[in-house]
């Protein structure tokens, strides 16, 4: 017995202590009759290498700060778990790019999109829906405005989740309107009355406009206000060839050429890179809430406030909802993954407001928009009071092409007194409902 305690302890001595002192005696003999159990290599009990998780790529046409924070998003989502990896990839053209990607093989997973283009590429079956997505994950429609859900949508499907929304409100200047005693607006006639006070001319030389009159894109947003639409309720034809339209060309008529509280090409006119509001070279303007770090910055230099657009003659309330959204393209070879980093980011409160408040956006995640840097913020307030009652552009493929090729030249022509407001009214008709047939889906 002794012998054998003393092979035990020069065993011990020229082995590990730690991994003999727990054993047996009968433990220590099994040992010795399998020497191999004991020499074997580390390898063959080594645990099985992690999977690697699943690479997407996240396409956009955002570069400079704007990449920044999609780059800022595609980060943090990777470090919030390690099964799937985004890489954000920045595409010039990208549009040409997704569409030739579609038909040849290399489609992104993930892309950033402006919502309106949904309705022309939805029947070109290059989206993926969502709603099985939607349902199996139980994200709620409410979470989101219904017009934004809508532009999302082709037929009775949803191709994705909205990121941000945006609609104009009239920016006025607080310092001007203070010195002529005047209130925001909140008519087309109080409108009238404050641009008309507020502006300007020495001579023929107009020095301060009391209202921005050089964009005629916002024919959609005045035409709802005077109780209109763009396009029939049966989406095939244009609808502003009526008094409705005939009220909004007789007003801007009225603003410019009789109460004169605008001259086409006044804000050229100061030259280039020069902003009108923030010079107070202009009184009140249309925009959207993207401007709102751009003129904070200017501090005391400019102190402005913002309301909801004013009403038009019968009371009608409008304004057109615009935005983005991240959309699956149907290419995807990962789109599983895809849904995981759209949701993530779009589902969340917490990660929608990482980017809104990243980017100064109004995120499209209702939920977010209850945090008090929104809802305690006097600037944002009306833009979200605007949002209730603002409309997307009409869902026809062809739409946009009928507002730029078929209505913006004769509206262009109205604005610098080269044609009334029937001829206008009457041609843009004609010309839309022609681009309108002709770019319908299917065609």
């Amino acid at each position: 017995m002794r012998k054998w305690m003393t092979v035990i302890t020069a065993v011990t001595l020229t082995a590990s202590l730690a991994a003999c002192s727990s054993k047996t005696d009968t433990e220590q003999t099994k040992a010795s009759t399998k020497p191999e159990a004991t020499t074997a290599p580390a390898s063959a009990t080594a645990a099985p290498a992690a999977k690697a998780p699943v690479e997407i790529t996240f396409w956009g046409d955002w570069g400079g700060e704007g990449e920044k924070q999609f780059v800022m998003m595609a980060d943090a989502f990777n470090k919030s778990q390690d099964k799937i990896k985004v890489k954000y990839v920045l595409q010039e053209d990208m549009i040409t790019k997704f569409l030739t990607a579609a038909s040849s093989g290399g489609s992104p997973d993930v892309m950033f999109w402006d919502r309106w283009r949904t309705s022309l590429y939805a029947s070109k079956n290059v989206l993926h829906p969502i709603d099985d997505y939607m349902k199996r994950d139980n994200i709620k429609r409410t979470d989101y405005y219904d017009e934004a859900l809508k532009e999302l949508s082709a037929g009775d499907k949803l191709y994705g989740l909205p990121l941000t929304v945006d609609a104009r409100a009239l920016f006025y200047n607080k310092k001007l309107f203070a010195e002529k005693g005047l209130q925001p607006p909140k008519t087309w006639e109080e409108l009238e009355t404050a641009a008309k006070a507020l502006t300007i001319w020495e001579g023929d030389k107009l020095v301060r406009s009391g209202m921005s009159m050089n964009d005629n894109g916002l024919f959609n947003m005045w035409l709802q206000q005077a109780g209109g639409s763009m396009m029939s309720g049966d989406m095939k034809k244009t609808n502003f060839n009526n008094e409705q339209g005939k009220q909004v060309l007789d007003f801007w008529d009225k603003l410019i050429n009789k109460d004169k509280v605008y001259k086409v090409g006044f804000e050229k006119g100061l030259g280039e890179g020069t902003d009108a509001f923030v010079t107070g070279k202009v009184a009140m303007t249309y925009t959207g809430p993207w401007m709102l770090s751009t003129y904070k910055k200017y501090g005391k230099d400019l102190d402005f406030g913002v309301v909801p657009p004013p009403t038009g003659p019968s009371g009608g309330k409008g304004s057109v909802m615009g935005g983005f959204g991240l959309v699956i393209p149907a290419g995807s070879k990962h789109k599983d993954e895809a849904w995981e980093f759209e949701k993530w980011w779009l589902a969340n409160k917490d990660n929608a407001l990482l980017w809104a408040k990243t980017s100064m956006n109004l995120p499209g995640f209702k939920p977010a928009l209850q945090d008090p840097f929104f809802k305690d913020d006097p600037n944002w307030k009306p833009f979200m009071d605007t949002l209730e009652f603002a409309k997307i552009r009409p869902q026809h493929p062809g739409y946009s092409v009928m507002e730029v090729d078929g209505l913006m030249p004769n509206l262009d022509l109205f604005v610098q007194g080269k044609q009334d407001a029937a001829t206008t009214l009457k041609k843009g008709q004609e010309q839309g409902d022609k681009l309108l047939d002709q770019n319908a889906a299917g065609k």
